[in-house]
Parts: C-alpha cells; structure tokens; sequence
C-alpha cells in the first residue's frame, strides 16, 4: 500500500532546489532535485540512492535516514513516516483488532454535552455517543469516515471545509498504510476509495502523510444550522490503533447553543437513543 522508494520520490520532487543552495535556471526541467542531488547533500553515494527509490535497498541505516530526511525538508510526521516504512520488511506492525473495551464505553458515556466517538486507524467508528449521532443523522458505529467523506457527502454537505477533511483523511490513511501494511481490510477501503473519487485518487499519488490532533472542524447540520467546533483526537493506549475524538463548543458560543438546540429536539424520543452505541464486532 505504500512503499519507502514511493515516499522518496514524491518528497524530492517538493523540495525547492534553491532552498538547498542549488542554482536554477530556465533550463532545468525536473521538478524539485534530481536524484544525484540528495544523494551528495546526503552523503550517500549516488548508486546507493537510486538503489533506494527503486526498491533495492530497503534497509537505511538511522545516519542515513536523519540525512535524507534533512535534505528532503521532512517535518516530524513526516519523519516518523520515513522510519516506518525503512522498517517494514525487518519489522511488521500487527494489525489491530476492533474490540472496544467496556471501560471505553463507559468514559465515553461520561462525555455528555459533545459530540464523540471511538475510530479505528482505518476511521471505522467503533463507538459513539448520543450528540455523535444526532451530529451525522445516524447511528454512526460501522460508518467508515472516510468513506462518509469521498463517497457519500458530496451533496449533502455535512462538511463545510470538505476539501481540507479530504486532506486530512488521506494524510491520515497514509500513515496508517505505513504502519500496518498488511492490513488487507485498509488495502480493501484504499482500493474502493480510489474507485469511487478521483480526488481521492489525486491526493493518494501526493504521498503526503498527516497525524491527526486537533484543531477547528465545521458542520453544517440541516437541524440548526453551523456548527463551529474543536476536534480533539486521544490516542488510546494498548497498541489498540484506536483514538477517542471529541468535538467540543467554545462556552458561550453559537456552536455551544447549536448542539444544545440539537439534543432538545431530540430529548422526546431519549428510549430510542442510548446514551452510547457500540459496533458489536469489528
């Protein structure tokens, strides 16, 4: 699913020549540096490179790899992406399971007046509370987001900043392809998504990888309108690959009103909502 010689080539293809001291001019036609140029600002031979972005050589040592990433400009998601996939064939990562613990459940329930949920690393929603599903309009456990996203909110709208979730999604997919690359159930949704949307695919061939953490998420809920939020993303522990997501409303804030507003115009029908649902199996 992805591939170091793959990473390689996309992130020297970015890197601005003159940034790195290298004189340009109107005749240059590579886009970024060429291959023998970061094999010398790395300090490797030029064979030894062109081995690597061919996938002959698959096993860099650390020296090398804090090089490259140097030269390449690699941020730290970046760079641990680098490392991963330097150690994929020495080292394979054990593909989760879907369990969620009952004391997830009940730290999930606690969470009362914002929308959360628990998701895998392939964005499967596990677990969700009640504001959760009134935010989607459904029970979301077995609701794939990236799916959601690419395949089936095109019309509708729920996202307002579509284009930068689409980002953060693939970025997202691409780190979790890098840690568990034999996954045939991530390989599976990769593989439908780049069926199904050709910006999926556009943003694929990019390579660019993102961790998910937090930051401000828009909705546009058909109920109340705009919904400004916080999304927090919690790594759980355990090797799990699961994260708790929770999108919280500034006090005193529209948004804060808005998911009020949402769980009153559902208060009538509180039987038919539990206060968590949960996927039963992965």
């Amino acid at each position: 699913m992805d591939d170091l010689a793959g990473f390689l080539r996309t992130r020297r293809s970015r890197v601005d020549p003159a940034a790195v001291g290298i004189p340009t001019d109107s005749r240059r036609r590579v886009e970024g540096l060429r291959r023998e140029e970061v094999a010398h600002l790395s300090g490797v031979s030029v064979d030894y490179y062109v081995r690597l972005e061919q996938g002959r050589a698959t096993q860099p040592s650390e020296q090398v790899l804090d090089a490259l990433a140097r030269v390449l400009g690699l941020d730290e998601t970046e760079r641990g992406h680098l490392y991963r996939l330097s150690q994929q064939r020495r080292r394979r990562a054990k593909v989760p399971g879907g369990r969620v613990r009952p004391e997830l459940l009940r730290i999930l329930a606690l969470v009362a007046e914002a929308p959360a949920m628990i998701m895998n690393h392939r964005l499967d929603v596990l677990a969700e509370n009640r504001l959760a599903g009134l935010l989607y309009g459904r029970s979301t456990p077995g609701l794939n987001i990236a799916r959601h996203i690419f395949l089936e909110e095109t019309e509708r709208g729920l996202y307002v900043d579509w284009e930068k979730c689409t980002l953060d999604v693939v970025g997202h997919l691409r780190l979790a392809a890098g840690k568990y690359p034999e996954d045939p159930r991530l390989a599976s949704l990769i593989g439908e998504l780049a069926m199904g949307s050709e910006r999926f695919r556009r943003l694929w061939a990019r390579a660019d990888v993102r961790a998910r953490t937090h930051g401000r998420k828009t909705y546009r809920h058909p109920l109340v309108g705009l919904l400004e939020l916080h999304q927090e993303n919690f790594a759980l522990p355990d090797e799990s690959g699961m994260e708790l997501l929770v999108l919280s409303a500034a006090p005193g804030s529209p948004a804060e009103d808005g998911l009020r507003l949402l769980a009153s115009l559902d208060a009538e029908s509180d039987d038919a909502h539990p206060t968590v649902n949960a996927q039963v199996r992965e």
